[in-house]
Order: structure tokens, then sequence, then C-alpha cells
């Protein structure tokens, strides 16, 4: 058995009675590993009791999505590694097309499955969608999501293909190339460390794939709620991180740019009277300021020459031209 199956859980007990089933049910071919972040609940004595198969790592506190990770997965041997979250169901036949992918070629670093909603099963899903990709300005966004409006599933999207980062729901990933790669950045916590990593990858020759036979449906915002404005203050400096670390060249001009955008996003939370996420934008920039010497030291010399965007500006796309799909941006 080359395959493991690894889920972070912090105090995700009810989580894991609803999706934890299915994942037993469907990855037969794979191992199971729970790695626990210091949770205060009964999830750990849960698992014991009705899955002593599954094997438990306990983390000695809560260090977030990266160092949870980071922490955990030194003590998972297997070849492949499939990081799942907790609050992701997933259906039969979903291993085999992600492990497929991986062995079918040396520079394949990281594949994620379709990624459905949950709540809404015709529909894709916030994080990952069919495939996530990156503007100019750094920018996330996916085939099947831009922003917040998220595409009906009519098999648009059913063919495997290459993407720019693949999501931290749900993918798979060499063991030897995450790794090497020193795993995910601490400094993120939670939210588009994912990004960073798929990003190094691509620096360094790598390639990101879908594998649309593959389909798992996520629940999203189950540690950490889409309202909550610490999310949005991650998603947002978390994003500055990835263009001070990444991107080729003319880094400050980008970061400029993007502080005009996000400024009017930050209006945007203002008309909704949503005054914590408001500051949370200038939170994360006056966040950027302070840690930018350290975060730029993490900047490699490896720059692999491709385009890593496929548009200009998604917020163009989508707030001034009304596209709401990425199918129709070319």
């Amino acid at each position: 058995m080359n395959t493991a199956v690894v889920i972070l859980n912090w105090n995700g007990l009810q989580l894991l009675k609803t999706f934890l089933p299915s994942v037993v049910a469907h990855s037969d071919k794979a191992k199971i590993y729970i790695i626990d972040n210091a949770s205060s609940d009964n999830s750990v004595a849960y698992i014991k009791e009705q899955y002593p198969k599954i094997e438990i790592i306990q983390n000695a506190q809560n260090t977030g999505f990266a160092g949870g990770y980071n922490r955990g997965l030194k003590f998972v041997k297997e070849k492949y590694w499939i990081l799942l979250n907790s609050d992701v169901e997933v259906t039969p036949n979903w291993i085999a097309p992600l492990i497929t992918s991986l062995e079918s070629s040396p520079v394949i670093a990281a594949v994620q499955p379709k990624i459905k909603s949950y709540q809404e099963k015709n529909k894709f899903e916030y994080a990952g969608a069919a495939g996530g990709l990156l503007d100019q300005l750094a920018y996330p966004y996916c085939r099947g999501r831009i922003f917040d409006t998220l595409e009906e599933d009519t098999q648009q999207y059913d063919e495997n293909c290459r993407i720019m980062w693949a999501s931290g729901a749900c993918f798979a990933v060499k063991k030897e190339v995450f790794m090497n790669l020193g795993g995910f950045d601490e400094d993120y916590f939670a939210h588009q460390e994912e990004i960073d990593l798929c990003w190094r990858m691509h620096n360094f020759g790598y390639h990101i794939y879908y594998a649309y036979q593959s389909q798992v449906y996520h629940l999203g915002g189950g540690t950490l709620n889409y309202q909550n404005p610490q999310k949005t203050y991650l998603n947002f400096r978390n994003s500055l991180y990835n263009i001070i670390k990444n991107t080729p060249q003319h880094t400050k001009q980008l970061i400029l740019q993007r502080f005009l955008l996000d400024v009017l996003a930050s209006l945007k939370f203002l008309t909704k009277l949503e005054f914590k996420h408001f500051l949370a934008v200038y939170k994360a920039y006056f966040s950027m300021i302070l840690t930018y010497s350290k975060v730029s030291r993490k900047r490699k010399n490896t720059f692999n020459s491709a385009q890593y965007y496929t548009v200009k500006s998604i917020v163009w796309h989508r707030y001034f031209l009304g596209r709401k799909h990425e199918s129709s941006i070319k």
C-alpha cells in the first residue's frame, strides 16, 4: 500500500461523525491517518473507539493547517499522500484517478479532484471547484467558481487538465516533492498555503493537475466559517505573501496594484456594514508591511519562465465585464 489519506482534525467530533464513514467505506486501497491538532473535544476517543484501524497522530498544540500537517506528515511513510479536510464526503473510486494522474508523469506533483458542494450537490464548491487558477495580481479563482459565483456542474469541466493550484480541501501530492520543498509555510497558519506550495512547485518546474473522474463533496467553513473576519484577514494577508514569495519580478509594483483593488474590496465590506471585515483588509496590509523582510527572504532564485497567470485581472472580468464563468474568460 503506497497511498495514505491524511485528515487534519481540530475539535471536529461532529464533522468526523458525519464525514468519516464515507472515507472509510471508499478508501480500502489506502491507509487512513488522522492528525489531531491538540483537540479539546472527544474526537480522539471517538476515533479510537469507532475506527480502531485508523492511525492517529497527535500534535502537542494547534499550529493551524500548515503547521499541523507539517508536523504530522513526518510520521506518514507512504509514497503518495491525499490531504483531505474533515468536512469532505468522498465517493466510490475517488482515489484511483488521483494516483493514476500522479503516476503518469514525473513532473506532476499534485492533483485535485472535482470538488462540489455538500449542501448543493449539483454545484461546484468554493474551495477548489474544478481546479485553481490565478490572475496577474495573485487573486485566486477556480474553474467553476469566480469570487462568490458558483457554477452548476453540467460536465463543462469534464476533462483532465493542468491547473495553477490544487485545493487544500482535497489534493493528492507526492511525498518526495512535498518534503523537498519544505512542506507548507507555517507563517500562513491557515488559508492559501496550498496555493503557495503549488506555486513553488510551479516555479521548480512541476505541474499540478485536475482529475475530473474523482469527485468529492465539501461542506466548507468547517473549522473557520466563511463569514469570520479572521478568515478575511488571513486570505488577504496570505495572498500578499504569495506575491512576495513567488512572483518572478516587479513584486512591489504588483502589491501597489493589489492595494488599489483591495481598497475597493474593503469599501464593499463597508457598504454592507461589515466593519470587522473592512478592518481585516487593512490589518492584513499592516501585517504584511511588518513581515515583508522576513517573507521576502523566502524567495528562491529558481523561477519557471512560464507565465503563471491566465488573465491579467479577474476583478476586471467579473465586476466590470460581468463574466461569471471561467469558460467565458479567454
